[in-house]
Formats: structure tokens, sequence, C-alpha cells
């Protein structure tokens, strides 16, 4: 691990008007790992765990707002979230272990980077880790990557869970910038595609802090999430999928695992009414999986049948 300096903000004011090139943290459960492998180098650390960030809220309009350090766990506890938010609760505690639960925030588990192997293999080339270097894991194993959303500089795939639930609830992220102006930025705009930048995976700006995730009314309807993964625990999604299903037939789905974000096509959800097959052939056009991950697409539709023979049931 390369040296650091450390300061514990004060407020969220000191947090953002902090020096250039520095870091948040809160949990550390991803970025402790990444300075250990030298892959994220920060020269400065700003500990942001005693700011007013941990509270869940209710709003006027019926909506929820989450702190961005409110803990995996408290999240997925919360009775609101339990009551109106299923999917997400589910989609929490199907993430990691109760041990990374109890200390990942809300913030951080949108921020994790991703787990392609080639990433943390500091002696392969890794566009993400060193822009325009290349891919090592084009042409290597790519089993659990991505299959669609992808392009010729990154075929990695996002890890996250939370994220697909929050993506299927058309979730909201807040923000303050280091000049103290703050912002909302659509989940489904949260995490970028790789594109020609890879190394470039959300749109904050430097220094700019996530302060809370904002949930819409409740979307009613039977909330399913199915991770399907090589363990029955610790282990990241091959394929999940999170629905949202009406009585009348219609409904929201996004699938993980799969793409470099959380993949959501609302086109494709009008398909629900015709079954998974038709879903899944709407929500993978143009999908580019390899000789070793071209499962994953059968695979999500079989994952959504199960979804959705339980949320008719």
């Amino acid at each position: 691990m390369q040296p650091f300096t450390y300061e514990r903000a004060a407020s969220l004011e000191a947090a953002v008007a902090t020096r250039p090139g520095a870091r948040f943290i809160a949990g550390g459960t991803n970025l402790l790992d990444l300075m250990k492998f030298q892959i994220e180098t920060p020269a400065h650390l700003v500990d942001i765990r005693h700011l007013p960030l941990r509270a869940i809220e209710d709003l006027p309009d019926g909506g929820l707002r989450i702190g961005a350090l409110a803990t995996n766990t408290e999240v997925a506890a919360h009775p609101r979230v339990k009551r109106d938010y299923a999917i997400l609760a589910r989609a929490i505690v199907a993430g990691a272990t109760g041990q990374l639960r109890n200390k990942a925030t809300t913030a951080g588990n949108l921020l994790q980077r991703n787990r392609c192997p080639y990433f943390y293999e500091t002696s392969l080339p890794c566009n993400k880790r060193r822009p325009g270097s290349g891919c090592a894991a084009i042409g290597g194993i790519t089993r659990g990557l991505a299959v669609v959303g992808t392009s010729p500089h990154c075929i990695a795939q996002n890890p996250g869970d939370m994220a697909v639930g929050l993506r299927v609830l058309d979730a909201a992220v807040e923000t303050m910038r280091p000049d103290g102006s703050q912002r909302r930025i659509a989940i489904g705009d949260f995490h970028r595609l790789p594109g020609d930048r890879p190394e470039i995976e959300h749109p904050l700006e430097p220094g700019e802090l996530v302060t809370a995730v904002t949930l819409p009314p409740p979307p009613g309807g039977t909330h399913r999430y199915h991770k399907v993964r090589d363990r029955a625990s610790y282990a990241f999604a091959l394929v999940s999928v999170a629905l949202v299903l009406q009585k009348d037939g219609t409904g929201r789905v996004a699938f993980g695992g799969v793409a470099p974000r959380p993949w959501r096509v609302e086109d494709a959800e009008a398909r629900l009414p015709d079954g998974p097959a038709a879903v899944v052939k709407a929500a993978f056009e143009g999908a580019t999986p390899t000789a070793e991950n071209a499962f994953k697409i059968p695979l999500a539709e079989r994952a959504l049948a199960l979804a959705l023979s339980e949320g008719r049931a």
C-alpha cells in the first residue's frame, strides 16, 4: 500500500472542499482492497463516516430518502423498504455476506469498482486501470464478464445487486459539489457504458460527494429478485433479475451481471405479457457475447421465467 494522508471530515462543506485527488472513505469494503493491490493509490483519504448522512426518511410525495452512509443492513431491514420497496431489500440481502453488509454503505455500494479479474491483475493491461493500455479480458477468460453494453475497449460487468434493484425503482442519486451546489442524477444515468473511455464509470466530478439516494413513491405490484451464481453465497451474479410485476401483467425488469451497468431496457418491458423469451430478445438486442459467456442470455431468460412464475402465483 502506498503512503497516504488522512483526515476526518467535520462537515459536508469541509469534506467536499478538500485537496485535489483525495478519495472519500466510509465502509471501505472495496476501496481498501483496491489500495492494497495498488489499483487505487489516493494520496489523501477523507473519512466521512461521522457526517449526518445515515438517516432513512419519508419524503412528502410518498417516496423515501436513503442517506449515503446508511449501511446495506440498515436499508434492507428498514420497515418501509421491506414493505414498499421489497425488490431493494431482496437485492441487498442477495449480495455479499452479513459482515460486509454491516459495513458497506449505500454510496459505496453504488460506486464499487468492477470485479473483472484482469482489472485486479496489475501485470496485465486494463483500460480501466491504465487508460490506453488495452483490455486483456478480450480474448482471455470471459465466463463471468459482460455480454451486452460492452465496447472494444472493455467487457467488464457491473458487480452490484443493490444497484439493479434501484434501477427498477427509478431511483435518483443526490450529490454535493465542491462549490456547495447540489444536483440529482437519475440512476439510469449514473453508471456509464465504457465506450472509448472505460476508466470513466460515473458522471461525478472530482470532489463531488454522494449524499443520498431517493426513491419515488412505491411502484406496487409483486417484487422478485433472483440471483444465479456459482456458489450459494459470497459470489457475484452470473445473471440476476429484478422484477416488479403488476396484476395486469405489465411491469419493470432489470438484469445484473450481464453488462457494465444494471441493464434495463424499458422498451423490452412492454413485452412482459408475451413471456420471458420476448423480453430477453428485446433486452439483449445487439449483445456481443463470447463463446464462454454466451450462456448468460438463455440463463437470463430462465431466471426471468422463474421470477414471472413466482410473481403470478
